[in-house]
C-alpha cells in the first residue's frame, strides 16, 4: 500500500530542515524559493529572519531575470556576492532595491531535478570571501533540502504554491522559562533606572516592549502602542526615512541611528540594536533648540506617505521595465511582478490601435470576457478604460457598487470586485491602458494610486519600446525569411538537411545563409557563407552574396571562378562587411567533389568506416576586399555514403576556446551521431555544441550525404 503521508507534516519537515540549514550557516536571513511547474518562476516558499513585507518585491522571481537567485538556478552554480559595492556591480536593479550593507550567497537546490535555489543573507560584518568549506556546507545543504522535496513529493506534498510565504521565527527562545519573575523584574527594573527611554521591535517592526522613559518621550501609552509598528501609530514618525532605518537594521543587522522631531519642537535620537530575535532601541533627548520661526513648516496632509516598502518596489520594477525587450516581455512582467505586488488577480493590457483598443495580453479573465471587452472604440462608455484613456487620468472603484452606478453592465463582464483603471500615457499620446482588478473589494489608499499612477508612465514607456522592437524585428524578421531560401530541391542521390538559428541578440536577424543548386541531372552545388554582424544592413548584403553566387553559377562553372565573380560583384559594391563564403561543386557523372573557400571554416567530412575530420583545404581571402584574389580549389572523391557538413561559425565559437579545438570536437560529434535521420542528426549536432541557450552569433548548418547512383 503508498503511502500518501500528511501533506501538512511534510511541510513542517522542509521547514525544519529549511531552519537547520539556515542555523548552521550562520545567516542572518534566509530564504527558499521553488520552481514553478514551468521552471519559468522562482516563487519564495519559506522566508526566516526578516518579515514576509520586507521580502515582497522578490516573492515571485523570473528565472530569466538578472538576480542572484535566477542565475542561481539557470546556471546551475552558487552566486556569491560578497559586498554592497561587488552588488552594484553585478546585479545593479537588485542593489538598488536592496541598498544595504550586507553579503549574499545563492546556491541551486537540485536532486533528481531542479527544484528551486537557497538564498542566504550575513551582516556586512562577516568576510567578504566564502571558503571552500563554507560553500561545500552550503552545497550539502542544498542537496538535503532536494532529498527531503522529493521525499515529500513521493508522498504527495510540498512544492506548495505561489502564495504568501511561511515565515519561520528564529527559534532562539530568549524569554526565561523556569518560571522565576526575579530576573524579569530585576531586568525591567534596570531599563527604567536609565535615562532616556526604551523600547524592543520585533523582525516585523511592531513595538513588543515599551520602558516608561520611552513611553513620555514618544508621547503614547504602552497598551496603545503595543504590538503597533511605530510608523502607523506614531503620527510624527510616518515618514519614509525612518521605515528605513528599520529595514537597514534588520537586513544588516548592524547598529543604525537617526533623529526625528516630535512636535512641536522636541528632537529625539534614535539608537536601534538589531539581532536574529528583534530589534533594541534606546530614545535619548537631543536638547537641540526648534528650528527657527522663518524655516518652512510641514504641512499636515490627507495623504498618507507611501511606505518605504513601496518605494523600493517601485524602484524595483522601475528597473525591470527598463530590462524588457518585446511586448510580450512586458505583459509578462506586470504578471509575474505587478501584479503580486499590488494583490491583484487580473490583468488587462490593451493598446490603441486604429481607433480601437486591442488586448496584447491578459490574465485571471475567461476567453468569453477577453472576447466582449477586445476591439472596444477609444471613446467607449462600456467601461472606464475609454473616459480614463481620452482624460489620461486613472479611474479607481473599490467596490461593483462604485462601479455599476457609472458602468452598469461593465462588472458583469470580468466578475471581478475592484479595478483600477491606468492610462498609458506618453507625452500627451495614449498608447494604451493597464487594468488591475481583484476578486474581492479593494481599497485605494491614496499612497497607492499615486504609486499605480506614477507605474503606469514607466509602463507606457515600455509598452512603447517593446511596439517599436516587435516592429522591427517583425520587419527584420520577413527580410530574413525572404533571403533564405524557403525550401531546398529535391537532388537524386542525396539526402539533405539544413537549419539556420538567429542571434539571441541584437535583432534577432543575420547575415549566415545557405543555398543548395541544381545544376543539371549530374551536377549540383552546395553553398554556405557568412556576412559580418547580425543586423539589416548583413541580412541585405547577404541576399546580394547569395544572389552573386546564384548569378555566377553555371554547368561546368568551377568553384573558383564561382568566387572570384562574386569576389568582384561586392568589390564593385564597394561594402564595408566582410564575408565568407564556401562553394562545393558535386559532380555525379565524374565522380568528384571540388570545393572552394573565401575565409570560411572547412566543411568535416564523414566516410563510411571512418570518423569525421575537418577537411584539409587552403582558403582563400574574404570575399570584396581584393579584387583579383585566387581562391584554391580541393577535390575529393564521390563515394556512396560520403557526408560533407558545412557551418559558420557561430556553430563553434566558444570564448575561451581554440577555434580548432572546437572545430575536432564538433566533427567527434559528427563522428557519434547517427545518420539514419539527418534531420535528427542535424538537431544533434546543434544541441551538443550549446547553441540551444544565449546566442552572440546566427549559425547555419548544412548537411549533404551522397546516397549512389
Amino acid at each position: 500500500m503508498t503511502d500518501t503521508g500528511d501533506p501538512a507534516a511534510d511541510g513542517e519537515g522542509l521547514d525544519a530542515a529549511f531552519a537547520e540549514t539556515v542555523r548552521r550557516t550562520g545567516a542572518a536571513v534566509g530564504a527558499l524559493y521553488l520552481l514553478s511547474p514551468d521552471e519559468q518562476v522562482l516563487s519564495l516558499e519559506v522566508l526566516t529572519g526578516a518579515p514576509a513585507e520586507l521580502a515582497e518585491p522578490w516573492w515571485r522571481v523570473p528565472v530569466a531575470a538578472p538576480a542572484p537567485v535566477s542565475d542561481a538556478v539557470r546556471e546551475e552554480r552558487m552566486v556569491w556576492v560578497g559586498s554592497q559595492s561587488e552588488m552594484a556591480r553585478s546585479y545593479p536593479r537588485t542593489a538598488m532595491a536592496l541598498p544595504y550593507p550586507l553579503a549574499l550567497a545563492a546556491a541551486p537546490v537540485t536532486g533528481v531535478r531542479r527544484w528551486g535555489a537557497l538564498l542566504l543573507l550575513w551582516p556586512a560584518t562577516r568576510p567578504s570571501y566564502m571558503t571552500g568549506r563554507e560553500q561545500g556546507n552550503i552545497v550539502s545543504s542544498c542537496r538535503r533540502l532536494a532529498r527531503v522535496i522529493e521525499e515529500a513529493v513521493e508522498r504527495g506534498g510540498p512544492p506548495a504554491g505561489t502564495g504568501r510565504p511561511r515565515v519561520l521565527s528564529d527559534g532562539t527562545g530568549h524569554a526565561n522559562g523556569d518560571g522565576d519573575a526575579g530576573p524579569a523584574m530585576a531586568a525591567a527594573d534596570f531599563v527604567e533606572r536609565l535615562p532616556g527611554g526604551s523600547c524592543a521591535l520585533d523582525l516585523a517592526g511592531r513595538f513588543t516592549y515599551l520602558s516608561s522613559g520611552a513611553c513620555t518621550l514618544l508621547g503614547g501609552e504602552a497598551r496603545q502602542l503595543l504590538g503597533t509598528l511605530p510608523w502607523q501609530s506614531l503620527r510624527w514618525l510616518d515618514d519614509p526615512t525612518y521605515e528605513d532605518r528599520y529595514r537597514a537594521a534588520v537586513l544588516s543587522r548592524a547598529p543604525v541611528s537617526f533623529t526625528a522631531c516630535r512636535p512641536p519642537g522636541q528632537w529625539l535620537e534614535f539608537h536601534l540594536y538589531p539581532d536574529d530575535s528583534g530589534i533594541s532601541v534606546r530614545i535619548i533627548p537631543t536638547g537641540a533648540q526648534s528650528p527657527p520661526v522663518s524655516a518652512p513648516r510641514r504641512i499636515a496632509s490627507a495623504a498618507v506617505p507611501a511606505r518605504v516598502g513601496q518605494l523600493y518596489q517601485l524602484t524595483h520594477l522601475a528597473a525591470a521595465l527598463t530590462e524588457v525587450v518585446g511586448v510580450q516581455d512586458v505583459i509578462d512582467l506586470v504578471a509575474d511582478q505587478i501584479m503580486p505586488a499590488f494583490g491583484a488577480q487580473g490583468l488587462v493590457l490593451s493598446a490603441a490601435d486604429a481607433g480601437r483598443l486591442r488586448i496584447t495580453g491578459y490574465r485571471g479573465y475567461s476567453p468569453r470576457a477577453i472576447e466582449l471587452l477586445d476591439g472596444l472604440p477609444l471613446d467607449t462608455g462600456f467601461t472606464p478604460a475609454g473616459r480614463a484613456l481620452g482624460s489620461g487620468i486613472p479611474a479607481f472603484f473599490s467596490n461593483p457598487e462604485e462601479m455599476r452606478r457609472i458602468y452598469p453592465e461593465a462588472p458583469h463582464v470580468s466578475g471581478k470586485q475592484a479595478w483600477a483603471f491606468l492610462p498609458l500615457v506618453i507625452s500627451g499620446r495614449a498608447v494604451g491602458i493597464c487594468v488591475l482588478s481583484y476578486e474581492h473589494p479593494h481599497d485605494f489608499p491614496a499612497a497607492e494610486r499615486a504609486v499605480l499612477t506614477s507605474l503606469a508612465g514607466l509602463i507606457a514607456q515600455a509598452l512603447d519600446r517593446a511596439r517599436l522592437y516587435d516592429t522591427k524585428h517583425d520587419l527584420a524578421h520577413a527580410l530574413q525569411q525572404a533571403l533564405l531560401p524557403r525550401t531546398l530541391p529535391a537532388i537524386d542521390g542525396l539526402r539533405i538537411a539544413a537549419r539556420y538559428l538567429p542571434a539571441t541578440r541584437g535583432m534577432d536577424v543575420g547575415g549566415d545563409f545557405y543555398d543548395l543548386i541544381r545544376l543539371d541531372e549530374t551536377a549540383a552545388a552546395a553553398v554556405i557563407g557568412d556576412v559580418q554582424g547580425h543586423n539589416v544592413a548583413a541580412a541585405a548584403l547577404m541576399g546580394q552574396v547569395r544572389t552573386g553566387v546564384h548569378a555566377h553559377t553555371s554547368l561546368g562553372t568551377p568553384p573558383d571562378r564561382v568566387l572570384a565573380g562574386t569576389n568582384r560583384l561586392l568589390t564593385d559594391l564597394g561594402v564595408d562587411l566582410f564575408t565568407s563564403c564556401l562553394y562545393a561543386r558535386v559532380d555525379f557523372a565524374g565522380r568528384r567533389v571540388a570545393l572552394a573557400s573565401a575565409g570560411h571554416p572547412p566543411p568535416l567530412l564523414r566516410l563510411p568506416g571512418h570518423a569525421a575530420r575537418p577537411l584539409d583545404m587552403p582558403p582563400g581571402p574574404l570575399l570584396g576586399i581584393d579584387p583579383d584574389a585566387d581562391f584554391p580549389v580541393t577535390e575529393i572523391p564521390l563515394v556512396p555514403g560520403l557526408m560533407l557538413a558545412f557551418y559558420t561559425d557561430g556553430l563553434i565559437e566558444t570564448p575561451g576556446v581554440d577555434l580548432e579545438d572546437s572545430m575536432n570536437q564538433l566533427a567527434e560529434e559528427l563522428s557519434r551521431a547517427d545518420d539514419g535521420d539527418l534531420d535528427t542528426l542535424v538537431d544533434t549536432l546543434l544541441r551538443t555544441s550549446g547553441t540551444a541557450g544565449q546566442r552572440t552569433d546566427d549559425v547555419a548548418l548544412l548537411v549533404v550525404q551522397y546516397t549512389g547512383p
